[in-house]
Parts: structure tokens; C-alpha cells; sequence
């Protein structure tokens, strides 16, 4: 597949796909925008209250609300609420069940690929409905920080469900990795590890009572569910978003005097602590997405490329973290900036459990002569 300014092509059957520059990217280029094909907030976000659109997870409290929320300080009060980016006036809720959108347009979207199926099925809102039993299930076997969430394929077996073409749509999920174990079959993907060997069933039955489908009775097999859980698990893309952050961030654009920029500086960083003291690192509104041309970058420990989600919706950019040459390849670090710096044996620990592959890159072989270690903040976590 060749798009402009770059390729996605086969590398080999043992590393599947990779992305290429076709032309030169400087430090800072935008190298593609990308919408998921589906995307999901995490069940516990949801739960507490971190309010995102049901389709595009864009938030639907204003900076100030959300800054409030997370310091539980509800008298706080911004300056320049102009440079808030919700707009409440446009935040729509499906008649039959509830669920919140930003607009009219992504309730619409949602309704034509997902939400009628869904819709339809937690109508009457009780704790028996199926999909509710499903969703809280998942949430007592995978407790924050959260990786990935059992509605996601709830959401996949809708759109498949409402699609014209079903042929079609099960053929683009059928282009993500489905591995299950690594190519030594000795690790197994974290979702799929022997803690939960018996909730893995219970969920697949409980999942095809809530949703059998007709078109993907493979994805019900107990081989087929586990590579359906392997999918979101090694393809997911993690989706942030945040109002607060968007604010601080026009409001740091703006051209102010000197004595207010400091005084705003200093509301920043002291509404940052205090949230801190509150919700640690639980500031955004979270989920996973699924995105074709972003599954297609590989993993390496000296990315030249991060995704970023600048808009703070699901849209995706990824952006040059340096200078891009005509046929190298484009790579994206799976791991956060923290994780990358661990030593080698730390990183190639994260990357068989989350992602089921031995990393060969560049700084992965050169350090393959480094003790197999566990590098010190791994012990600290422990």
C-alpha cells in the first residue's frame, strides 16, 4: 500500500508489515493523520467519571469542571475559559440508553457502524443485562492501571453485525496481528497469561450470549476469542485525552503580560500537584483504538516517530522525531519514554509480554551483551 510520502510493505513473514518514507521528513513533520476504525474508553475510566465522547472520546467537561473533578476542589476557577475547547451546547445523548456524544455528527457515526446493535442491547439499563454482566466481569478480573478493555470487542462484533459489506469488515480486522504466544511459544500475550485461563472462557460465553453473530462464528471458537483478545492487546493504540491539558496548552500560546503569565504559570503547576495528590497519574480520559496505518510501524528503542493525539479525540498524528531519509523506516517506540530508557533485559521483558516479539533494533543489539538485568526502577515497581 503506497500513500503520499510513504509505503506500507511486507518485511518478511516473521515480522510481518513495516512503514517507509518514501520522501524526506524533517524533525516535526506531520507524516500522516489517522482516525481508528473503532475505538473504546476503558471500562474503570468510565466508571469514574472521566467523561468522554462515546465515538471519539473528545471530553465533555470543560477544563474548569475537570480540573475541579480532579482536585475535588469545586470552587477552582480558570482565567481565559476562551481557551477551553468543549463545547456543552453541542454534547448530545441517545434517546433510548443515554450515552453521551460531543456532537450530533459522532452520534450519528456511532449509531451507522456500532451503537444500534449495542444500543438495542442495553436498553433497559439493569444490572442483568448481558453486556452489563460483561463489562463488570472484565472490570473484576483487569483492575488500573488498564491496557485494554473487553468492550472493544464488543464494539468490533457490532460493527461487524451492521455492516454492508461483512465480508469486507471482517477482512480489515482480519489484517491485525492475531498472535496469541511468541514464536518460540514459550510467552503468551499478558491478557492471555495463566491467572486468566479460567475467566477467558467465562468471558467468551459470556460475550457470544450478549453478541453472537452469525458472519464471525470463529471469533466465538476458544482458539478464535483468545486471538481476538491478543488482537486488542498487541494492536491497541493507547487514546488520552483531556480538557484541562488542552487549556493549559492554548493558554500558554497566549501573549500575555509578564505579571499575569506568572501568576497563570503558577496556577498551572499548583492545580498539577494538587491533582497529583488526588489522582496521581489518572489524568486523562483514557482508551484503546484500533488504527490501520499506525499498526503497520514497528517498535524500536531510538523511535524516529511518535503518535501523538493533538486534537484530543481519537484522531491520531505521528509526527518526525528527527530527520527521515527516502527508505528508512518509520518506527514508533511501543514502550513510553521512561520504559525505553530501562536497561535491555527490562525492555525485552515488557515487549515479549505486552507485544510477543524479541526486539532487533539498532540499540537492542547493541546491547546484547549487557547482563541480563533487570534495571532498577523495574526492582522499585516490584
Amino acid at each position: 500500500m503506497e500513500i503520499d510520502g510513504f509505503q506500507v510493505r511486507i518485511i518478511s513473514e516473521e515480522k510481518g508489515k513495516g512503514l517507509f518514507a518514501l520522501r524526506p521528513y524533517k524533525e516535526g513533520d506531520v507524516i500522516f493523520e489517522e482516525k481508528p476504525i473503532i475505538c473504546c474508553q476503558f471500562s474503570w475510566n468510565a466508571m469514574y467519571r472521566y467523561l468522554a465522547c462515546d465515538n471519539c472520546m473528545q471530553p465533555l467537561e470543560t477544563a474548569e469542571e475537570n480540573a475541579q473533578r480532579l482536585t475535588m476542589k469545586p470552587d477552582i476557577i480558570l482565567p481565559h475559559m476562551e481557551c477551553c475547547e468543549t463545547n456543552k451546547e453541542s454534547i448530545v445523548e441517545c434517546p433510548a440508553c443515554g450515552v453521551k456524544y460531543c456532537c450530533t455528527e459522532c452520534q450519528n457515526e456511532a449509531f451507522q457502524r456500532y451503537h444500534r446493535t449495542l444500543c438495542l442491547q442495553s436498553k433497559e439499563k439493569n444490572d442483568q443485562h448481558p453486556l452489563v454482566q460483561l463489562n463488570e466481569t472484565w472490570k473484576q478480573m483487569h483492575y488500573p492501571p488498564e491496557t485494554a478493555t473487553i468492550m472493544l470487542l464488543a464494539r468490533m462484533v457490532a460493527s461487524i453485525n451492521q455492516a454492508t459489506d461483512k465480508a469486507a469488515a471482517v477482512s480489515t480486522y482480519s489484517q491485525f496481528c492475531h498472535r496469541t504466544v511468541n514464536d518460540t511459544q514459550e510467552i503468551a500475550h499478558n491478557l492471555l497469561g495463566e491467572k486468566f485461563v479460567g475467566q477467558i472462557d467465562v468471558l467468551r460465553q459470556m460475550m457470544q450470549n450478549a453478541l453472537d453473530s452469525e458472519y464471525i462464528p470463529q471469533w466465538f471458537t476458544p482458539d478464535g476469542f483468545r486471538s481476538l483478545l491478543a488482537l486488542v492487546g498487541t494492536n491497541g493504540q493507547g487514546i488520552g485525552t483531556s480538557s484541562f491539558s488542552r487549556w493549559v496548552k492554548n493558554v500558554s500560546a497566549l501573549e500575555l503580560p509578564k505579571d499575569e503569565r506568572i501568576q497563570v504559570d503558577k496556577l498551572i503547576d499548583r492545580l498539577y500537584d494538587d491533582m497529583e495528590e488526588v489522582v496521581g497519574s489518572f489524568l486523562n480520559n483514557e482508551g484503546s483504538g484500533l488504527y490501520i496505518l499506525q499498526s503497520a510501524a514497528n517498535h524500536s528503542c531510538v523511535p524516529n516517530a511518535i503518535v501523538e493525539f493533538p486534537y484530543s479525540n481519537s484522531t491520531l498524528v505521528l509526527k518526525a522525531t528527527r530527520d527521515i531519509h527516502p527508505g528508512e523506516e518509520i518506527c514508533i517506540g511501543y514502550l513510553d519514554e521512561c520504559a525505553l530508557e530501562r536497561s535491555r533485559h527490562s525492555r525485552q521483558k515488557a515487549l515479549s509480554s505486552l507485544y510477543l516479539f524479541l526486539c532487533r533494533c539498532d540499540k537492542c543489539l547493541s546491547q546484547v551483551d549487557d547482563p541480563d538485568v533487570t534495571s532498577d526502577d523495574d526492582h522499585m515497581s516490584d
